[in-house]
């Protein structure tokens, strides 16, 4: 008979109700199809050499056979650069969120399992940076640096990271009195075996839950710095400044803008999806 508290047995139950719910399968399938456009991209777009072409005699073509999504203004494939900016869009989105959890989380961790100065000085600081938006904070940086992807993905680190040191002292102000932490005190466990080996795997359910949420508001921020200008500049494809170079064109040229703004909805829609999902199978309150 399997052992029901081990690791294995409950990411093998974890694993069953992904596959039995529709939402995070939903969701884990969007999320697929978008990453294979972004390892892919150069082979799976028409037209890859577009990412810094002109084309004036075919500029504001409207959707057909040959350019399925239209071009734009300099004549550009618009379904080339959708696909061509995928792996910016959504790798921005990852590893924001990626470099927020390894940073907010131990310092969260550790300042509410030690406390004193560990607490007053983390949970000061984030409160700073959480006194301010997180994508004004954003813009104000970017609007400071040139305009690159490291920069870019930096300035949303900036305003993201708190909100996972803010979360890991919740979680480790309610686990520090556990019966299970408690027994490790009581054999001479240090506090970083408590911290990273005892709370941290147990905090990985919620935090797997938010960072799925997370990467879709990523996504949808680094759009909008792209769109005000304060992001990737063109000619480098990216959904937030195709949509930015589109908008004057509107009505009219209505494709233009529609196909990047549908590749950043079912994008966020996917990741959103599964956060939902993973809420349902992830509950800590079904694993106690």
């Amino acid at each position: 008979m399997p052992d029901r508290y081990s690791r294995s047995y409950r990411l093998r139950v974890a694993l069953h109700k992904l596959r039995s719910n529709p939402t995070a399968m939903a969701g884990l399938i969007i999320i697929l199809f978008f990453a294979v456009l972004a390892f892919f991209g150069n082979y799976i777009a028409p037209y890859p050499q577009d990412y810094n072409a002109i084309h004036i005699n075919q500029r504001f073509q409207p959707p057909s056979w040959k350019h399925p999504f239209g071009t734009d203004a300099v004549g550009r494939d618009i379904l080339s650069r959708v696909i061509l900016a995928t792996h910016i869009s959504l790798g921005i989105g990852l590893a924001v969120v990626l470099i927020s959890i390894l940073v907010g989380l131990p310092l969260g961790l550790i300042s509410g399992y030690l406390g004193g100065l560990w607490e007053v000085v983390v949970m000061r600081l984030s409160d700073i940076f959480l006194s301010v938006p997180s994508v004004v904070l954003a813009m104000a940086i970017a609007a400071m640096t040139s305009p690159t992807l490291t920069n870019a993905m930096l300035a949303l680190v900036v305003g993201w990271w708190p909100w996972y040191a803010r979360l890991g002292f919740g979680l480790a102000a309610s686990m520090k009195n556990e019966d299970y932490i408690m027994a490790a005190r009581s054999v001479g466990a240090s506090w970083y075996h408590i911290v990273f080996k005892e709370m941290m795997p147990n905090a990985i359910p919620i935090i797997a839950v938010k960072a799925s949420l997370d990467v879709g508001y990523a996504i949808l921020a680094e759009a909008l710095l792209g769109f005000i200008g304060f992001g990737i500049r063109p000619p480098t494809p990216e959904w937030g400044s195709m949509l930015s170079e589109a908008r004057i064109y509107l009505p009219n040229i209505w494709w233009y803008a529609t196909f990047p703004g549908v590749a950043i909805f079912f994008a966020v829609m996917g990741f959103n999806l599964l956060g939902d999902g993973l809420r349902d199978i992830l509950d800590v309150r079904e694993q106690v």
